[in-house]
């Protein structure tokens, strides 16, 4: 009998555990392929912040895979963004998110297997600036850290992205948040994307809303490291209300390549608008208040060669483009 007890208990500890849904194709699973006809769109903007490929050893540098455009569209039509540890993805789309019947939205991360789960947090905002995270709960043990190729179990999981396997996205009810101050859970207007670090250690460790550290496979030293973000699916959406206006589309920005400098026209009346340009990894390197005339200049001489994301931000509207400034012959 004594040797029976333990493993009595330990059955009924793992039943216990097991509350959330299964991986995709299981029975009980809310897993969405991306073929599936629920979805109406997908995210058609993004701005990347990226994280440490290992949060301990600043050293190594930043997670490098994908760009920013490597977010839109539909989930499996482009390659993948990595947004390594701690990092971010910001995601707007063409109308306002609304809360309908069940599931709003989506996201896909590009695991191989139903076992092989990096994670994000997942939070919304209706003005641009406050957000709100999905309320998250992780059932994984927290004493022994998940190594870099680790297996997790997506019934121990919730309202975590990453929680299914490429191609399945992992779906979210805008009817958790509501009542939120300051949120609007019928004009959301942006979805935030923010990596799980793996780690156990208090110094670096992530939580969920119950305050238990989230364990999944860490440290990921690599070029890829963190989650490595496909595409964000809409379910239900006001088409009715563009976040684009007519005016918004008139804004425009050349020569692309540059070499020294770009022009900036946009309607006179259009103003409160701001320039933003980031390197690749994220960082800041120029901002500007656009001023209220119709042509602007804005002088390059602040940049390397390279590739940048450029922004324009006014309203609760966020335009990103690829810049590429070029200065060989010059």
């Amino acid at each position: 009998m004594l040797k029976i007890t333990p493993y009595i208990v330990l059955f009924f500890a793992t039943k216990t555990l097991a509350q959330f849904p299964p991986p995709a194709g299981q029975p009980g699973t809310t897993a969405l392929h991306a073929d599936s006809s629920v979805f109406v769109g997908w995210a058609n903007q993004c701005r990347i912040t990226r994280g440490y490929q290992d949060i301990s050893d600043p050293a190594l540098g930043y997670a490098s895979v994908g760009d920013s455009s490597l977010a839109f569209g539909k989930a499996g039509s482009n390659a993948i963004v990595s947004l390594g540890d701690g990092g971010e993805a910001l995601l707007q789309f063409e109308y306002p998110l609304i809360d309908g019947p069940g599931w709003d939205f989506a996201v896909f991360e590009n695991s191989f297997s139903d076992d092989f789960l990096e994670l994000a947090f997942v939070e919304v905002s209706s003005d641009g600036q406050n957000f709100y995270r999905f309320p998250s709960t992780s059932l994984t043990q927290d004493t022994v850290q998940k190594g870099p190729f680790d297996l997790l179990d997506a019934t121990h999981l919730n309202n975590l992205a990453g929680k299914y396997r490429a191609l399945y996205g992992t779906p979210f009810d805008l009817s958790e948040l509501a009542g939120e101050p300051g949120l609007d859970v019928n004009r959301i207007t942006h979805v935030k994307i923010m990596d799980v670090v793996g780690s156990i250690d208090n110094t670096y460790a992530t939580r969920d809303q119950n305050n238990r550290k989230i364990n999944d496979p860490w440290p990921t030293p690599f070029s890829s490291s963190g989650f490595d973000l496909d595409a964000v699916g809409v379910i239900h959406w006001d088409n009715s209300i563009s976040l684009k206006e007519s005016r918004v589309r008139q804004v425009e920005f050349y020569p692309n390549p540059a070499v020294d400098e770009i022009w900036l026209t946009k309607p006179a009346e259009l103003q409160e608008m701001e320039l933003r340009i980031l390197s690749l990894k994220g960082e800041l390197v120029y901002r500007a208040d656009v001023s209220s005339s119709s042509k602007q200049r804005i002088d390059l001489g602040f940049a390397k060669q390279g590739l940048y994301i450029l922004e324009l931000r006014y309203q609760d509207v966020l335009e990103t483009y690829k810049l590429i400034i070029s200065r060989e012959n010059h």
